[in-house]
């Protein structure tokens, strides 16, 4: 067992204790383990690895367009020449600028970063333009909510977040399955409690005020995970407790 395994068990362990604490299935959390700058050896181990622990659906998040269009097929050579059938699934959880947009629809099976009615309207268009009826598929979207009300960070004000989700509903081509947020940096994870419970009070209000389904909500990491859980998360991001510290060029 190599250390990057013996870290992804631990964080599972963990995962699988803040559960029980709240009361909840394993079936109701998925983990996205997040490998941006982390090669796609690394990634094509992980995702070998995990496939055979059976914890749940394989799934890995990358902050950058580029990056992540090179590595998803270094990581399918490189399963298919172990002879593991295991593709992951990949989700976009960066900054989504709107120039870039119409690269990546279709590619990931969700975008946790949507947070403007202008790059929403690019996603359709690129869906309006694919010429493959077998693969125009709705593009799966988070919004990202800016919960702490930071200037520095991207996401919709809670305040407007009824406005999008309306003006979304009408593309057909893109579909809100939920929120996403990145609270302010802490310390401590607890205190990011307070805005998880924001963002899960935030999502009821807005399947009453929409009259939307909005199953997921993103939110949790490294430093905060277990409190997320325990809040509600549906999905958890985390990379540094899996793959260690990033070394960037």
């Amino acid at each position: 067992m190599s250390t990057l395994t013996e870290r992804f068990d631990t964080v599972c362990e963990r995962l699988e204790k803040a559960l029980v604490r709240s009361g909840r299935t394993r079936d109701s959390l998925e983990l996205v383990a997040v490998s941006k700058t982390h090669p796609a050896a690394s990634v094509a181990e992980l995702a070998a690895y995990w496939s055979r622990t059976g914890r749940g659906r394989t799934q890995f998040g990358e902050n950058y367009v580029q990056e992540a269009l090179e590595k998803m097929p270094q990581v399918a050579t490189l399963l298919a020449a172990r002879a593991d059938e295991c593709l992951p699934a990949w989700h976009f959880i960066g900054h989504l600028q709107s120039r870039k947009s119409k690269d990546i629809i279709g590619c990931f099976s969700l975008i946790h970063s949507l947070d403007s009615l202008k790059t929403a309207q690019t996603l359709q268009k690129a869906w309006d333009n694919e010429t493959d009826e077998t693969q125009k598929k709705p593009q799966d979207v988070l919004i990202q909510v800016n919960i702490g009300h930071e200037a520095q960070k991207s996401g919709v004000e809670p305040e407007e977040l009824e406005d999008l989700l309306n003006k979304t509903q009408a593309l057909p081509g893109v579909r809100v399955r939920g929120l996403m947020c990145l609270p302010p940096l802490a310390e401590i994870g607890e205190q990011s409690r307070p805005y998880f419970i924001m963002l899960a009070a935030l999502r009821t209000k807005m399947e009453k005020l929409c009259g939307l389904d909005l199953p997921c909500l993103s939110m949790g990491m490294s430093g905060d995970f277990e409190c997320a859980v325990e809040e509600g998360a549906t999905l958890v991001r985390i990379g540094t407790d899996i793959f260690g510290t990033r070394v960037y060029p």
